[in-house]
């Protein structure tokens, strides 16, 4: 009896396909705008680059005290690498091959140059994954990002500016927060579209 009575009230239950969708408030719009703006930014910004950074700049600073000039100039070279890190890998784009595998490329004003296979696109496919003017702003803008975490980094401080001055203090604590502000922002507003190393494609 009890099994019968359980399944005549899930009978009578409507189902959640037929169901009419609710009406969201602006408050759940713009949370959920938030949140997919968060996601894109997440995607965007370069963590591959910070966490390498992160991980090298203690052992090449001597935690942050460059004893020579030797160190201060692999620490130069730590910076530059991750920066080309950061500008290359906002350049680069993914698509499925006929397998369903991930193929990546590089993105360049002819089409996409594919980096991992031997298989080559119709013009018509390269031409979608063509570099625009938006890839280039965020490619700049990935870089002001990490030049921003690398100025919160005591390692990096100590070792270029071990005595500074109020007004640098000042500077070195401001200039990273107005860089990661502004360049969050304009992230969410112009979001990108490409799938590079480092950003997951969907399945479908």
């Amino acid at each position: 009896m009890d099994v019968r009575t359980n399944l005549r009230q899930q009978q009578q239950l409507p189902l959640l396909e037929n169901a009419p969708k609710a009406q969201k408030t602006p408050a759940q719009k713009a949370i959920r705008k938030t949140f997919k703006g968060t996601a894109h930014l997440a995607r965007l910004l370069p963590t591959g680059s910070v966490l390498t950074f992160q991980i090298l700049s203690p052992i090449l600073t001597h935690q942050g005290r460059c004893p020579t000039h030797a160190s201060r100039v692999i620490t130069l070279g730590l910076l530059a690498l991750c920066g080309v890190s950061c500008f290359i890998l906002r350049l680069t784009d993914s698509f499925r091959d006929e397998r369903g595998k991930v193929r990546y490329g590089l993105a360049t004003f002819r089409g996409l140059w594919v980096i991992d296979t031997s298989l080559k696109l119709t013009p018509e496919e390269k031409a979608q994954y063509q570099l625009k003017f938006i890839d280039l702003f965020h490619a700049l803008a990935s870089i002001l990002v990490f030049a921003a975490i690398a100025l919160f980094d005591k390692n990096v401080v100590n070792c270029f500016f071990p005595t500074p001055s109020e007004e640098a203090k000042e500077l070195l604590m401001r200039v990273p927060i107005g860089i990661g502000i502004a360049c969050s922002i304009l992230f969410v507003l112009f979001p990108s579209k490409r799938h590079g190393i480092g950003c997951p494609l969907s399945k479908h």
